[in-house]
């Protein structure tokens, strides 16, 4: 966060300069920079800082499981399990218990989804897949499961069940919803299933 205002500070130090109307040196990128008193290296390293620093998503796990975790750095989630053993009948559904909460930060929600291993080694897929957890629930994430085979299927403890991916999304806070007599014509406009071919 500092490194974030000092940056803004020397944002706002280039606004004061162009609106007192300073004679500035325009032959190059650094000139300009200097004639302004900006160091391009301190701001190249602000800048920088702001991307190097993860993002915290704080949680608690009452279970035995493992603690989440992202398997590859280039993953996009992380496995949920579950912490019961129970068995999920043919074509039926089944909340399954996680033992996570997460602290979820604003702009931002945990999709959960189905593992591409199960649904195709056992036929158990998240029902309402993606599952939405808002960033204002605090509560225990629970998975629904759906067995689309004509057997039943056993869950064991700790079987890791769907995956959660963090996401960014545009929050209720920050949408107007309007009422209007009609919407404008689109490119689209009402060309639904189908329409761009198979």
């Amino acid at each position: 966060m500092e490194d974030l205002e000092g940056l803004r500070k020397q944002l706002n130090a280039l606004k004061n300069i162009q609106t007192q109307g300073y004679d500035l040196n325009t032959d190059s990128t650094s000139s300009l920079f200097e004639s302004l008193g900006i160091n391009l290296d301190e701001l190249s390293d602000q800048f920088d800082s702001q991307f190097e620093n993860k993002l915290e998503l704080r949680y608690t796990n009452n279970s035995e499981n493992k603690e989440p975790e992202y398997a590859y750095e280039s993953d996009s989630g992380f496995d949920l399990r579950s912490t019961e053993e129970l068995w999920v009948q043919a074509n039926d559904r089944k909340l399954i218990p996680t033992g996570l909460r997460f602290d979820i930060p604003d702009g931002y929600e945990i999709q959960v989804r189905s593992k591409s291993g199960l649904a195709l080694n056992q036929g158990l897929m998240v029902l309402n897949s993606p599952g939405t957890v808002d960033s204002g629930y605090q509560g225990e994430i629970k998975v629904i499961i759906f067995n689309t085979t004509k057997e039943k299927i056993k869950i064991e403890k700790g079987q890791k069940v769907a995956q959660a991916v963090l996401c960014p999304v545009v929050n209720g806070k920050w949408v107007n919803l309007v009422k209007v007599e009609e919407i404008g014509e689109k490119d689209r406009n009402n060309k639904g299933f189908g329409s761009t071919g198979l």
